[in-house]
């Protein structure tokens, strides 16, 4: 008898401490609701992945600016968007691992009843300024995408919405968010993996993105992007100090993308070799920073024919640097910044300072980032082929070259730049039977969107003039 006392009086503690037999499924180990800094740093690091992975399935941003190309595998560089799920794969990363978290992470932060207001203000700040640069890459990169309507999972057939209006919320999202922040209370702190709860940067990181995306209307919305880019010049980065640059770790799954997919400390893959469109340029410009870009071949830099096999063994491939696994990754730069303002002097817009200086200052800074001297940047910037007086082509391809060289590295920033100033002059591979190739202009919506939603898919393929790699976006006018 005293033994099934025990018994009931042991069901009984058990049973209190439970509402419903369905507390019994519940992992007492893992988390059932993660904290908004934990999914905004998930996002922030999946963004960051996503940009800087050079995985072929993902992102082949470093082949259509040809900084990079194959030894043995020749879809990707000849441009072929359908042999792998390359689209769906970016498509899927951004909504589902970037901006849902997000938007999962605000809406924790506005329940929050015990944060004081001024902080919750920052962290929704934070949040809405990752989203705003998350957004800004479906549309440059894709056009028409599913907004208003995404995002909700009792949707399944979201409307596309026209990329321009899109375009224009998400400036008017960043305006909102910048005008939000306090730079003397913290926002997420642990959680910011970017600048630590430092919302000063912050500030610099919003305005700087902001002139980034006015620039990107400057050819079909003049007024629309001086104004723009006026409003943030005053307030954007001023060194590589800040550069809003994702820290990596030495070890999977935390380490810098690029050492999982090339030969290195943690892969034996021999992929990818550095494109001679690339290589010649700087060889013939005695570029300093080759040696932090690329290995050499006894001595020398060697780039492999682009878009044609090579023996991975002839050529320069990713340098030591580049392929180390806590390499960091750059969402945004300080010598970007310089060559949007040279851009924006150039265009005519109320900016500080002339076009040459901040040129100047952009070459430098990339020189300094990646580890040579400022004596080394004086001497580069002091060759005739260089020199913003004397360098050849007018201002879009002085400019265009050498952001084009400093972007390495930043494969899909390098092709929103290319696609914007149409230099350098880069040209397709000419493959014997293949017909004429093009370089992308955007990628196609991937092909399960035709399955899973293809009365919304076919109207935004129409609404911009066809699901084509060639087609070029609302912006992309010149």
């Amino acid at each position: 008898m005293k033994k099934i006392l025990i018994c009931l009086f042991s069901l009984m503690i058990v049973s209190s401490c439970v509402d419903s037999l369905d507390d019994y499924n519940v992992d007492p180990k893992r988390a059932s609701e993660a904290p908004p800094a934990t999914l905004f740093t998930n996002a922030v690091k999946n963004l960051s992945d996503v940009l800087t992975t050079p995985n072929v399935n993902i992102n082949n941003y470093r082949f259509y600016v040809q900084h990079w190309t194959s030894t043995q595998y020749l879809d990707e560089p000849r441009y072929n968007m359908t042999s792998r799920l390359i689209p769906q794969n970016m498509w899927q990363t951004l909504y589902r691992d970037v901006l849902a978290d997000l938007k999962e992470s605000k809406r924790l932060v506005n329940e929050d009843e015990f944060t004081p207001e001024a902080e919750k203000n920052n962290q929704l700040a934070q949040i809405e300024i990752m989203e705003v640069y998350a957004w800004s890459v479906l549309v440059t990169t894709f056009g028409d995408v599913p907004y208003s309507e995404a995002l909700e999972p009792t949707n399944s057939l979201p409307v596309y919405d026209d990329a321009r209006t899109i375009y224009n919320d998400i400036l008017s999202r960043l305006d909102m968010a910048l005008g939000l922040i306090d730079p003397a209370t913290p926002g997420f702190v642990d959680g910011d993996v970017l600048y630590e709860g430092d919302m000063g940067q912050w500030v610099k990181f919003g305005n700087s993105l902001k002139l980034r995306l006015g620039l990107v209307l400057a050819d079909v919305d003049p007024g629309q992007a001086q104004s723009i880019v006026e409003a943030a010049a005053p307030n954007v980065f001023t060194s590589n100090e800040d550069n809003a640059s994702f820290p990596y770790l030495g070890a999977p799954p935390n380490n810098n993308p690029i050492s999982s997919n090339v030969k290195g400390p943690l892969s034996s893959r021999e992929d990818y070799v550095a494109a001679n469109t690339l290589v010649d340029v700087m060889n013939e410009l005695d570029d300093p920073r080759r040696p932090y870009y690329f290995s050499d071949v006894d001595g020398e830099f060697i780039g492999g024919e682009y878009g044609f096999p090579n023996t991975y063994s002839n050529f320069s491939t990713v340098s030591e640097k580049v392929a180390d696994p806590t390499f960091e990754a750059l969402l945004m730069d300080y010598a970007e910044v310089e060559f949007l303002l040279a851009e924006a002097v150039e265009r005519g817009y109320s900016v500080e300072g002339t076009a040459e200086e901040h040129y100047n200052a952009g070459v430098t800074a990339s020189i300094t980032y990646w580890g040579a001297t400022e004596a080394e940047a004086n001497a580069y910037l002091a060759q005739p082929d260089v020199n913003y007086t004397t360098a050849s082509g007018d201002w879009k391809q002085k400019i265009g070259l050498q952001k084009w060289i400093a972007l390495y590295n930043r494969g899909y920033e390098a092709w929103l730049s290319w696609r914007r100033l149409d230099a350098p002059d880069l040209q397709p591979p000419a493959v014997e039977g293949a017909g004429t190739l093009t370089i992308p202009t955007r990628m196609i919506y991937p092909i399960n969107e035709q399955t899973l939603n293809p009365a919304n898919r076919a109207a935004a393929a129409s609404a911009i003039g066809g699901d084509e790699s060639s087609t070029r976006l609302f912006w992309d006018v010149q």
